[in-house]
């Protein structure tokens, strides 16, 4: 976490799946204050216990 002139800026990797509803709790913890953005970093292949959830959830 950077401190800057009265903001608190967080750097962090997240698999986009996590960013899924990540705007709305954002806005509840900061009283609509607060701001993220988002960009591609790079791609990873799946782990295989995740991708089994996946593909059971396909079928």
């Amino acid at each position: 976490m950077n401190d800057r002139v009265n903001i608190k800026v967080i750097d962090a990797k997240v698999p986009l799946s996590e960013m899924f509803g990540y705007a709305t709790k954002l806005r509840s913890m900061t009283q609509g204050r607060g701001n993220f953005t988002m960009e591609f970093d790079h791609y990873e292949a799946t782990p295989n216990n995740i991708a089994q959830l996946i593909i059971e959830g396909k079928k």
